[in-house]
């Protein structure tokens, strides 16, 4: 038996045949988030529905997208009813939308939003941008080395400025490990003496562009001292690397613009510069010359002595004058000399030095006759003090009988104090020891 082979058009055909009649595909309920949505004008609109594990492509016709009220976004979670089916001439199926309605923001929308919000109060977006530097010598470029990006910059800056050196830091720019890429290249460019750093990728879904979303990569551009131009998407397209840029370019062309002069038109305006500078030099040179010739023409150079003249008949007018001046400034110092001199005469110090010698003579006088009348005086009061001691002294009382009594180093004044044990007796001329046999107080 012979085999029978089908043609590729007869098997979507049939694989068609079998969409259009299934009853469960004929109308389906779907939600899911907007991706790879770029609007066309009058025209169908043709995108795709994701979720966190599936995605499927999408078509709605221009009658039915015109319905709508409200436009569509990238990431935006939405509610759509139509029909599968399959499209015979590329073998894929796809959902055919009648009607569309919003249902909120996607997972990854609203993780951007939050970044967002997060980086901004934080002063990524606000901090101050670094400049571009007009000439620069070398730029290091972090892209991919097989897309279109690499191949745009490098023409525009053969094109614009030959003469600056591109060196290409090959990058993953979509994918897990991408974000991790990126940020080590930008601390490799670091590292090296760059002038400028341009950071970029082509368009695609927020899932492609999601690496230049990444909270390692906004923080490694913002700290980076090199300025960096941003060019990651299409102009529509806005990303969190493209804020925290030192500029953000809408295109890879652009970029290389910005980051570029044109070296024709420098080498022009310098040329320009170099004509305005001689022709100034020149006209400077010109009046110069002129001044000189009109100096040279001049009286002072003709007649030099012209000069000073009135200086000369100044300086004889001041001298006179001077003259003068000295002349009464020395009579009036004679005069006041004169006078000085008469006054010392009469205060001659001489006269006055042998009075005062003769008053201290006659105060020595009366001072050493004031101090013999005093020590006579004091002699005469001593002598009287001496005689009244010598009166109230107890030893004169002693010679005339009398005697006192101690007991154990202590003076008696009453019999009251006496023990009955031996005592002392003190005369004037010595001591008697003693020994009490009685006492008796009182007098009989």
């Amino acid at each position: 038996m012979t085999q029978e082979y089908l043609t590729v058009s007869a098997l979507n055909k049939y694989i068609k045949r079998k969409f259009d009649v299934d009853p469960y595909l004929e109308r389906v309920y779907l939600t899911g988030e907007i991706s790879n949505f770029r609007m066309r004008a009058n025209s169908h609109q043709y995108f795709s529905l994701k979720d966190e594990r599936s995605k499927i492509s999408a078509i709605m016709f221009k009658g039915a997208f015109q319905k709508l009220k409200f436009t569509p976004k990238e990431g935006m979670k939405v509610l759509v009813v139509g029909r599968v089916a399959l499209y015979e001439a590329s073998g894929n199926y796809q959902i055919y939308i009648d009607h569309m309605e919003p249902d909120g923001v996607g997972a990854l929308y609203q993780a951007l939003a939050e970044l967002r919000e997060k980086l901004n109060k934080e002063g990524l977006f606000s901090q101050p941008k670094r400049s571009l530097p007009r000439y620069p010598k070398r730029i290091a470029v972090i892209t991919s080395p097989s897309g279109a990006v690499i191949r745009d910059i490098i023409t525009t800056v053969k094109r614009r400025y030959p003469i600056t050196q591109l060196v290409l830091f090959p990058t993953l720019v979509q994918g897990d490990k991408a974000a991790a890429d990126i940020v080590k290249n930008i601390h490799k460019a670091e590292a090296l003496d760059f002038d400028t750093m341009i950071i970029g990728r082509g368009g695609g879904s927020i899932e492609d562009l999601w690496p230049f979303n990444e909270e390692i990569v906004a923080r490694a551009i913002a700290a980076s001292p090199i300025p960096i131009i941003s060019s990651v998407g299409h102009e529509t397209d806005t990303t969190i690397a493209d804020l925290v840029a030192d500029v953000r370019a809408a295109t890879p062309t652009a970029a290389a613009e910005l980051a570029v002069p044109v070296l024709s038109e420098e080498i022009l305006r310098i040329k320009e510069k170099q004509a305005r500078l001689e022709q100034a030099f020149l006209h400077q040179l010109q009046r110069k010359k002129a001044r000189f010739e009109r100096l040279q023409q001049s009286y002072i150079f003709r007649q030099p002595t012209r000069l000073y003249e009135a200086q000369s008949v100044q300086l004889d007018r001041l001298t006179q004058q001077l003259q003068q001046n000295m002349t009464v400034l020395v009579s009036q110092r004679e005069r006041e000399l004169m006078q000085y001199s008469s006054r010392l005469a009469q205060a001659n110090p001489i006269n006055r030095v042998k009075q005062t010698q003769q008053q201290m003579d006659y105060l020595q006088e009366r001072l050493q006759q004031q101090m013999q009348g005093y020590l006579e005086n004091q002699h005469r009061r001593l002598q009287q003090a001496i005689t009244s001691l010598d009166l109230l002294s107890p030893l004169k009382t002693m010679g005339r009988g009398f005697t006192y009594t101690t007991q154990d180093d202590h003076v008696i004044r009453s019999v009251k104090d006496l023990k009955k044990k031996e005592m002392t007796v003190h005369f004037a001329d010595g001591i008697a020891k003693a020994s009490i046999l009685e006492i008796e107080e009182g007098t009989k």
